[in-house]
């Protein structure tokens, strides 16, 4: 989206500046000739005005779609995970399997997901403002007290990613740091039995 935006601004630039140069090349004063006085010019008047209403009316169309499709939620996720964000660290629950991983400053927890399979993340915050952030997945949201919000994520890669608090919470929020292993479809059941049972995990979850 924000590629789309760039290369429509660029476009614009160059009419302008290239309307101007036209102005000034083709119509500087070259006698004491007074031009014709015209109080308006409708064809000109309509184009200029209808122009910039389209270019931003499908600029706010692509924008809705990409607000759509970023915050829809997977009718079907392969597993729901509430991330609970709080002064200062997190808690990982996956709700339909039982399993609930805490960290604590200085041992950060670590969230599992299979690579390729839509996970929903349900953002809880137990105190103040926290945000959910994994920069590789060039997105991030807040966990606001009394507001329910959840994002979808389909991790493409396998890999551990490095997760942040994004909203300055306190005086540990720099501590608030967490990863996500995101492994093969396999790997992940044979790590929801390893956890199975064990109850509450602190830091990693094995």
């Amino acid at each position: 989206l924000w590629q789309g935006f760039f290369v429509t601004a660029i476009g614009v630039g160059l009419l302008v500046w290239g309307l101007l140069i036209f102005v000034i090349v083709r119509y500087r004063r070259r006698d004491d000739t007074i031009p014709r006085q015209n109080p308006y010019n409708v064809p000109v008047e309509i184009v200029y005005t209808v122009v910039p209403i389209l270019v931003v009316c499908v600029l706010f169309g692509f924008s809705v779609a990409a607000e759509d499709d970023a915050t829809r939620i997977a009718p079907d996720p392969v597993a729901r995970i509430d991330v609970i964000g709080f002064q200062w660290s997190w808690q990982f629950v996956y709700t339909d399997e039982d399993i609930t991983i805490t960290g604590e400053p200085g041992e950060p927890p670590e969230m599992v997901v299979p690579v390729g399979q839509p996970v929903v993340l349900r953002l809880i915050s137990a105190d103040v403002n926290h945000s959910f952030w994994v920069p590789d997945f060039l997105s991030k949201r807040d966990l606001i007290p009394g507001v329910d919000n959840e994002i979808s994520i389909t991790p493409t890669e396998t890999g551990s990613y490095v997760g942040r608090c994004a909203e300055y919470c306190g005086l540990d929020h720099w501590r608030m740091n967490y990863t996500v292993r995101v492994v093969p479809e396999d790997e992940y059941e044979a790590w929801l039995d390893d956890q199975a049972g064990e109850g509450e995990t602190a830091g990693g979850g094995g």
